[in-house]
């Protein structure tokens, strides 16, 4: 049985059969002026609310406004889905690039498949959905897959069947979250790979893991060239020069879109207990006060 499959028949059972006529179906069905579960009805945008529980949380702006031209000019092809909340009154389900990107297009309705669903069956939805698409990141597949495991008391093996993926691979996910938030955040904005944290994730102290991230985005270490230290350092064939990691890695990148920002050098110093301080170079008056101006209109 091939992953895919796995992963259409998980989409079969939460979607339903809906699931080919939601993508095919180009006919508004309602009631008079009343929207009806099980039909597609053209919403207004202004009445549909976004899904709080949605698992990707970030959408690429120039990709959203790709596709806001693309609706301009053809339309919204697949419909989007919801479901009912109160009256004229929608949640989505699947479908915020569609609905993000009509509302920049400046339409004032959307065509939707209108569903019932509880709040299991939506996130599950919204999960399935996303991860078929292929749009989350590592991180945010992991947290989902917890999401689901805490919220719908799942387990594994039950998470495993409901997504369409293996158990290992599940497993695989999950054990992201056991990591240090320095390489969580790399995994997120793709620094390092899925491989790269796999490699990581082996080894017991935090200290040698961070070390080892700092070596990878520094040096662009491939995923083989990092299992090779980490086997290295479990074999105490490698002993670390480790320098102390002075400012942990959110930091480090906070430092650097500062410096950015300001364009003038800046320098962010704190020790093991959180205490330091924040050093920012200017040359006249003139540039302090463009400097003071920028914080102060943040």
């Amino acid at each position: 049985m091939t992953a895919k499959k796995a992963l259409g028949r998980g989409l079969d059972a939460i979607f339903g059969e809906h699931t080919r006529e939601e993508k095919s179906a180009s006919r508004t069905e309602q009631i008079g002026n009343i929207p009806v579960a099980g039909a597609i009805s053209d919403i207004l945008l202004s009445q549909i609310n976004t899904n709080p529980d949605q698992p990707r949380k970030e959408f690429d702006e120039d990709k959203l406004i790709e596709l806001s031209d693309s609706i301009k000019n053809h339309g919204i092809i697949q419909p989007v889905t919801v479901r009912k909340t109160a009256k004229n009154k929608f949640e989505l389900i699947t479908g915020e690039r569609r609905y993000r990107a009509s509302k920049m297009a400046g339409l004032k309705s959307i065509p939707a498949f209108i569903r019932e669903a509880d709040d299991v069956q939506v996130m599950e939805m919204a999960l399935v959905e996303n991860i078929q698409r292929q749009d989350l990141n590592a991180i945010e597949i992991a947290f989902s897959y917890q999401k689901l495991v805490d919220e719908c008391n799942l387990s594994y093996e039950e998470l495993s069947k409901r997504v369409g993926k293996k158990r290992a691979t599940v497993n695989n996910y999950l054990r992201l979250l056991k990591l240090p938030i320095e390489i969580q955040l790399a995994l997120k904005e793709e620094l390092v790979s899925m491989g790269h944290a796999r490699a990581l994730i082996s080894m017991e102290d935090i200290t040698d893991q961070l070390f080892v991230l700092k070596e990878t985005i520094e040096k662009e270490l491939s995923v083989r060239q990092v299992e090779a230290i980490v086997r290295k350092i479990q074999n105490k064939e490698l002993k670390l020069q480790k320098k102390p990691l002075s400012l942990p890695y959110k930091y480090q990148q906070l430092n650097s879109k500062v410096k950015k920002k300001l364009n003038v050098a800046v320098e962010i110093k704190r020790n093991n207990k959180g205490k330091g301080k924040i050093s920012i170079e200017f040359d006249s008056d003139k540039k302090l006060d463009q400097i003071l101006n920028e914080i102060l209109n943040s």
